[in-house]
């Protein structure tokens, strides 16, 4: 049994080898591997598998490349390069049987994983598992066959054996950790954004005095108003001035409230048609100012329950920020599609774009694009609002090709 022995002691310090590379990301408490990272990560896997390989007869390497080339490619989408590099590092060792062996079997197999990693990606965490443990299996028993046709050795089971159970193990130990860790970042992440929210909640309380300045100077100038001596001019200059206070302190209030406790006082049905077409009248002054064409295409139906205000409110901030983010002109495109159980809402602009970051960010407590002008809470508006409306939002963005925004809501079904 010396090729099993050799094949599990290599998996053995492989598997040790990972562990401290995962207690190092944990460590340095970082979430995401650059692309580059993870390749280079696999390169050393493949060297070291093919260069502590267990080699009886010169033209025969038995070795647990199978893992790297099977957990790079369909994980990380990068089997065709692995299976380059493996060539090239077998081709070190002689231009062999062996090394026509590893272009036949690697070749179809870089194409296969590569064609299969968005499929594989689609899959439930456990059936990922599975496919990765056939595809190792798959390719043992391949390897163990050719060999077996190409020469004579006298320790044909021990090689079934090796290769039909340590690398499928290995595959197993490591598609079950990369589910693991993914599964436990994700969490953080969710964590971390929980907590977010619970700090805005906290914090509205703690912002009560910039409430209390507007509401305090409104106060006074009602108290200079009981004056019997103002002459109409004064009087009207201090209730403007009260009136732009109150209104401040509303803005506060209802930007806070709305995030953390959206709520209807009514609820209506809303022809979503109707209400866009009023949006847009509303928004149109600041879109001829930027030089924006303003392009529709409704459905002709579609009702859902809310309330007009809220909604309205919901997206005038998203076709605001569509305007600003066009400041050279462009074109905003608003469309609807209503299917039986929802409707679609697209919000399309050809402005500035945002980074993959920015979108994952998209709608975090105090967290704007427009640095110093922004204030952080009209997208945390906009997503309270939808969850409200038992609705979901999504976006897609490319820089310097524009952002598109995706809200779906269920229909009312009319009899």
């Amino acid at each position: 049994m010396e090729i099993t022995k050799h094949l599990f002691m290599n998996l053995s310090i492989l598997i040790i080898f990972l562990f401290f590379y995962l207690v190092w990301l944990e460590k340095s408490r970082r979430f995401t591997i650059s692309k580059s990272t993870m390749i280079i990560l696999f390169v050393l896997m493949l060297w070291y598998c093919i260069q502590f390989s267990y080699n009886p007869i010169t033209f025969a390497r038995y070795d647990l490349r199978i893992i790297p080339l099977v957990i790079g490619g369909l994980y990380f989408g990068i089997g065709p390069l692995l299976v380059i590099i493996a060539i090239i590092f077998r081709s070190f060792y002689g231009l062999d049987i062996g090394f026509i062996e590893t272009l036949l079997l690697y070749i179809p197999l870089g194409i296969t994983v590569w064609k299969q990693h968005n499929w594989f990606w689609k899959q439930s965490p456990n059936r990922r598992i599975l496919i990765a443990v056939c595809f190792g299996i798959i390719l043992g028993v391949l390897t163990v066959g050719g060999m077996e046709l190409s020469y004579p050795h006298p320790s044909w089971l021990d090689a079934w054996f090796a290769y039909l159970v340590i690398p499928p193990l290995g595959i197993a130990i490591i598609s079950y950790s990369i589910e693991f860790v993914k599964k436990n970042t994700e969490m953080k992440q969710q964590l971390i954004k929980a907590e977010k929210l619970k700090a805005v909640e906290q914090m509205g309380a703690a912002i009560s005095h910039e409430i209390r300045n507007p509401l305090t100077a409104a106060s006074g100038f009602v108290q200079l108003l009981q004056d019997n001596h103002l002459t109409r001019q004064k009087q009207r200059e201090y209730l403007s001035i009260v009136k732009e206070e109150l209104n401040s302190a509303e803005r506060v209030i209802q930007d806070y409230l709305t995030f953390a406790k959206p709520s209807f006082v009514t609820n209506e049905e809303l022809n979503v048609k109707s209400e866009l077409r009023q949006i847009i009248k509303i928004i149109q002054p600041m879109a001829n100012q930027n030089s924006v064409e303003i392009l529709t295409d409704f459905a002709v139906i579609g009702f859902i329950k809310g309330e007009s205000q809220k909604f309205r409110q919901c997206f005038i901030n998203v076709l605001k920020n569509a305007v600003e983010s066009m400041p050279n002109g462009g074109q905003l495109f608003i469309s609807s599609e209503f299917s039986q159980d929802y409707l679609t809402i697209k919000v399309k602009d050809t402005g500035v774009g945002m980074t993959k970051e920015q979108l994952d960010r998209l709608g975090e407590p105090f967290y704007s694009t427009k640095g110093s002008k922004g204030t952080g809470l009209g997208m945390m508006v906009v997503h309270s609002i939808v969850r409200a409306l038992d609705g979901t939002i999504w976006a897609e963005s490319e820089l310097g090709i524009g952002t598109t925004f995706y809200f779906e809501f269920p229909t009312i079904k009319h009899l």
